[in-house]
């Protein structure tokens, strides 16, 4: 418990930082999951050099 009431600015900046955190963990989420979708893929070969310097 803290000693004197907490400033009604620091609740909402904490709920704003709450929402921020929360679409950054979702973000991160959907990168994973394409790119284990895309390694687990039967036909994931890595581009040789040939291909990418066309």
């Amino acid at each position: 418990m803290s000693l004197s009431k907490q400033h009604e600015l620091h609740e909402r900046r904490f709920g704003r930082n709450l929402g921020v955190g929360l679409l950054l963990a979702a973000l991160i989420a959907i990168v994973f999951g394409l790119t284990v979708v895309k390694v687990t893929n039967d036909n994931f070969t890595t581009p040789s050099a040939e291909t990418v310097s066309q």
